[in-house]
């Protein structure tokens, strides 16, 4: 007999990591937990022609459309900067607009590498488990609802949803589109691979997870994805107060990385119980055990107290009113920047390059070296369970915080 043992054993490879299993409808994907996940490419507007109220009502508008997304919901922002290419090839009907165009591509060519960037939002949708469906359904009287969970229905409510969301999300951004098929593969691979190139559907789309994996990934300290060494780079530390497109400086630096930005959505309910705890724990640290031993003895209010610890229960306390007032939705919400070389060194500097521009705007970083691994794979669109970090962020904030416009 064979030893198939010899060809594969029982080291790990990438595929197993991902989450992705096959495509179940148009740019849909089965993940292998049951979730479903949808991509869309977008475009917002430019930071530097568009005023401040405009930025604001865009910003207000993408957290009505964020807080209306219960628990079981995540949705992952990404940019792409990637290199240009070629300078597109144009017809123009007068020869005037072509020589200014002709003077245009010389200035491109002469200028040296160019850069741009991508948007995209992928929406990810975990089912409830089947003992909850069942009781949810056993509430509803008729025959057009049975008692077992139907996956084609809740893949029809999570198409609902999703085009819903969208169209809210459409009403001001000036590029908006789902991605079919192929687009949707060709852009789980450039996540995945430090190759371009575009992905065909297979006759059966199934084993996404292997189809798309077509580099090694080397653990370690400093990992790397085939002959690249990958750097991450996690926010751990946000400021007290945000603008939106608070991070834009990041769509003008010269070479290639992966911004991603994870939010694992929280409902009303869920949101209400953890601030409610977190409120708790910081209003009980105002006072120490010896304070509060010397009030019961003495029978006298202390007059010290943890203003700290006072100003944060405040704060949680804030968020629950606007909680309350349905103003904002709170998430849990991981920023991670990925850059990669074929020189560590280089990958180094960029790596510094990126820390100075988020630390310029008072967010706070950390440099990813043990936790390099899952930080990565926390970043791919679909992986929820990698490189989670608390406390929780509000829907205002996110909208700051996501790369919300682009240059034109």
């Amino acid at each position: 007999m064979m030893n198939l043992a010899e060809y594969r054993r029982s080291n790990t490879r990438l595929a197993d990591f991902l989450p992705w299993a096959a495509l179940v409808d148009e740019g849909i994907i089965l993940n292998k937990d049951g979730s479903f996940q949808r991509t869309a490419r977008f475009r917002g507007p430019d930071l530097d022609s568009a005023v401040l109220a405009e930025l604001v009502a865009i910003a207000g508008r993408l957290n009505n459309a964020l807080r209306r997304l219960e628990s079981g919901w995540a949705i992952f922002v990404e940019a792409q900067r990637h290199s240009a290419g070629h300078y597109p090839p144009n017809t123009f009907p007068d020869v005037a607009s072509a020589l200014v165009d002709a003077e245009r591509r010389a200035q491109f060519e002469e200028a040296g590498a160019h850069y741009e960037s991508s948007y995209f939002v992928t929406f990810l949708y975990l089912p409830p488990a089947e003992g909850t469906a069942k009781a949810e359904r056993l509430l509803y009287e008729g025959s057009n609802r049975t008692v077992d969970a139907d996956a084609r229905e809740v893949l029809r409510g999570f198409v609902d949803r999703t085009n819903r969301v969208l169209q809210l999300v459409e009403g001001f951004m000036p590029e908006c589109a789902w991605l079919d098929d192929e687009e949707t593969l060709t852009y789980l691979h450039s996540t995945v691979s430090t190759k371009r190139h575009r992905v065909r559907v297979p006759e059966i789309p199934m084993y996404l997870d292997a189809l798309l994996a077509d580099r090694p990934l080397t653990g370690g300290l400093e990992p790397m994805l085939g002959s690249a060494h990958l750097r991450v780079l996690t926010v751990v530390g946000f400021p007290t107060a945000t603008t939106p497109g608070i991070l834009d400086d990041l769509n003008r630096l010269a070479f290639a990385y992966r911004w991603s930005t994870r939010a694992i959505m929280l409902d009303k309910t869920d949101a209400t119980k953890l601030l409610t705890r977190i409120r708790r724990q910081w209003f009980a640290k105002r006072k120490s055990v010896a304070a509060i031993l010397k009030e019961v003895m003495t029978n006298e209010a202390s007059a010290l107290l943890d203003t700290d610890a006072h100003n944060k229960a405040m704060d949680a306390d804030a968020a629950l009113q606007e909680l309350g007032s349905d103003e904002i939705g709170e998430a849990f919400v991981t920023a991670t920047v990925t850059v990669w070389d074929n020189e560590p060194a280089t990958a180094d500097e960029k790596l510094r390059l990126v820390e100075k521009v988020i630390q310029g705007r008072d967010f706070t970083c950390m440099i990813e070296t043990v936790n390099a691994i899952e930080a990565w794979l926390g970043s791919l669109p679909g992986h929820v369970y990698a490189n989670v970090r608390q406390p929780p962020i509000s829907t205002l904030t996110l909208a700051h915080m996501i790369p919300l416009s682009a240059v034109w």
